[in-house]
């Protein structure tokens, strides 16, 4: 039941809740600064372990039981905050006299600047009265709560013994849950008249009791081998977390609801998770009691409840038995069949569709696939990422790299076969097959699929890594790396398929990638190398026997042309020789024939050639008749001589 100051007045001292306000107050505020400190000292210790020992429950454990600490200082503060009220209403007369005189003495004159600093002060404490300190520390603290917990929830904590250290922190947890056991009990034995907030605040020292509790249990029991106690210690914050959601949806709800300075305030921090937590648990009639304390609803008046409540286990047990008649109807989706199994004996392969059959566990439908291809690696890494698809205008994926440099996370080491130098002896690379697959399509191929094999991919990885060691025991790096590659991966997927159809296994290899086959990473700089050096040793015994070659076709050309010129010349000298053999055959047949004539001949023949390109003058004593031919010799120019010594010609001498 709320106060209205004004309508009380005086008679508040005759109320015992604001008899001993000032008494809760204390005690509230001793508690409050008292829980505030150890949860601060919980964090403070779990940042530390966490910068030491991020894999250890310690933090997880303390951050959550911080958490439910703070769950409490909330609680406490937030019904500290209505003792206060309680404390300054019965304070309130005595104020009004000492600061009536105050606000009659005339207040100085201001400026412009002041009086706006004085209206957005004035505004803003509005503000905040109309919200209230009470709920901006309420959501704060729920807040704080949420944030401790997300950053502790971790449930891939590996087990570890905590030893000595995990006896004594379960023994401070049990010391201190007795403690707020001892308070938890006194707050129980407040009468309702006296303190009103007891009851909520006993409900709030629940959750850190049980947090404390299950967290003694969690140390205790841990082990090397034990899962669950890590498993609890880090859900031991699910409960403070619930708590800590509620409180700020009532922190938020709270802004909707008007305030007045004279009407006593209710305890926000009431909580209906920590209500359920009492024995035997009670949720319907906790809920009833809420509608009833907080609207005014009474559902034991409700003649339909009432109704409900006494066909409830008939309706209950008619909807199970239809459910339990329902659970014979299987769903068959598009891209899948169904084995059904009756009484665990496989009857019937379902397609796509409805199907009817008995009620489990009379009778079940195992999924199968229906056509589904899959892409398997021969060998995958330990924390393979998630491959997110590449944009297409964007850089390739890392999934693409294929440089021999990088190590990639498919890559399986392989021995092989070496060549080097005639000798027996081994070679490692690095490679990359992958496999295309499905379930056959066939009846008789989904029985195979789901009751001979238990993991067809494993399976398939097994089957393929035996016949990659025996198929590459004969295979060579550099037939690897060339026209071997070709046949490898239909040899390879030949092989494999071969394998399962032995092992019945229903499996159906629909392709084989060879996606990369390459030295280690660490050796590959050092295969470069290697194969730089052949291609310069190659490329230098090409370009010597290239030199050779051409010094040799240059000396038989040499040859060639010296010879054939010999032989030229040698046919010229001969033919020249017998074309002369010839001309002095006839010339002395002629001879003998002629006589003096042919020589006569010859002479005047040669004669005519050595003047042909000369200018004559014939002269023939028998032209002019009875005068004799006359010379002018003036009109002719001497010839040039060598000069004699002693004897120098004269122009116009005939000699």
């Amino acid at each position: 039941m709320q106060v209205d100051l004004e309508a009380e007045g005086a008679g508040l001292e005759a109320l015992p809740r604001f008899q001993r306000a000032a008494f809760h107050e204390r005690r509230l505020k001793r508690w409050g600064i008292g829980l505030a400190v150890l949860a601060a000292v919980g964090l403070v210790v779990a940042f530390f372990v966490e910068l030491f020992a991020p894999q250890s429950l310690w933090p997880a454990l303390l951050v959550n039981l911080a958490a439910a600490l703070l769950v409490l200082v909330a609680g406490l503060q937030a019904a500290g905050w209505v003792s206060a009220w309680r404390v300054q209403a019965l304070r309130l007369p005595e104020a009004a006299g000492f600061l009536q005189p105050m606000l009659d003495e005339p207040l100085p004159e201001e400026g412009w600047y002041e009086r706006l600093l004085d209206r957005i002060g004035r505004r803003c404490s509005a503000w905040l009265a109309q919200i209230g300190a009470p709920t901006l520390w309420l959501g704060g603290w729920a807040l704080l709560v949420l944030l401790a917990v997300e950053q502790a929830w971790n449930l891939g904590l590996p087990a570890a013994a905590l030893g000595l250290a995990g006896n004594v922190g379960a023994v401070l947890a049990l010391l201190l849950a007795f403690g707020l056991l001892v308070f938890e009990r006194q707050l129980n034995q407040e009468h309702p008249a006296e303190w009103p907030e007891a009851a909520a605040l006993a409900q709030l020292a629940r959750v850190t009791i049980i947090s404390l509790v299950v967290a003694a249990l969690c140390l205790l029991f841990s082990s090397d081998t034990a899962l669950w106690p890590v498993r609890l210690g880090v859900l031991i914050g699910a409960l403070p977390a619930l708590v800590a959601v509620e409180l700020l949806l009532r922190a938020v709800l709270s802004l909707f609801s008007p305030r007045r300075a004279q009407l006593e305030p209710r305890m926000l921090a009431h909580s209906v998770v920590a209500d359920l937590l009492r024995w035997p648990p009670q949720p319907l009639l906790a809920l009833q009691h809420e509608l009833h304390n907080r609207f005014g609803i009474d559902l034991r008046q409700v003649w339909a409840f009432t109704y409900m409540r006494r066909a409830f286990l008939p309706v209950l047990l008619v909807v199970l038995g239809v459910g339990w008649l329902l659970t014979g109807l299987h769903e068959v989706p598009l891209q899948g069949r169904g084995i059904y199994e009756r009484f665990g004996k496989p009857v019937a392969v379902f397609g796509p569709g409805l199907h009817a059959g008995l009620p489990w566990p009379l009778g079940r439908v195992l999924s199968v696939e229906n056509g589904v291809v899959h892409e398997l690696a021969t060998s995958v890494g330990e924390a393979p990422g998630v491959v997110e698809p590449a944009p297409a205008e964007g850089p390739p994926p890392l999934v693409a790299n294929r440089l021999w440099d990088a190590s990639h996370v498919n890559d399986k080491s392989q021995v092989i076969a070496s060549g080097s130098a005639d000798q027996q002896s081994f070679q490692v690379v690095n490679m990359d097959v992958r496999f295309v697959y499905r379930i056959g399509l066939s009846d008789r191929a989904a029985l195979a699929a789901t009751y001979n094999s238990a993991d067809i991919p494993l399976l398939i990885r097994s089957t393929a890594s035996r016949i990659l060691v025996h198929d590459f025991a004969s295979r060579t790096l550099d037939g690897l790396l060339g026209e071997d590659r070709t046949s490898l991966a239909e040899d390879i997927g030949r092989a494999v398929q071969a394998d399962l159809e032995k092992l019945d296994s229903g499996v159906e290899i629909l392709a084989t990638v060879v996606e990369a086959i390459h030295p280690p990473a660490g050796a590959a700089n050092a295969f470069h190398g290697v194969q730089a050096a052949q291609i310069g040793a190659q490329a230098l015994i090409s370009r010597e026997r290239g030199a050779a070659s051409e010094q040799t076709n240059q000396a038989q050309l040499q040859a060639s042309v010296a010879r054939d010129q010999a032989q030229a010349t040698a046919h010229e000298v001969r033919a020249t020789a017998q074309a002369a053999d010839l001309r002095f055959t006839a010339e002395r047949k002629a001879y003998a024939s002629a006589g003096q004539a042919f020589v006569l001949e010859q002479y005047l023949s040669q004669l005519s050639q050595g003047l042909r390109n000369a200018k004559l003058l014939v002269l023939d004593h028998r032209l002019g008749g009875a005068n004799a031919p006359t010379l002018d010799l003036r009109t002719f120019t001497l010839p040039t001589e060598p000069s004699v010594p002693g004897n120098t010609a004269q122009p116009g001498a005939v000699h």
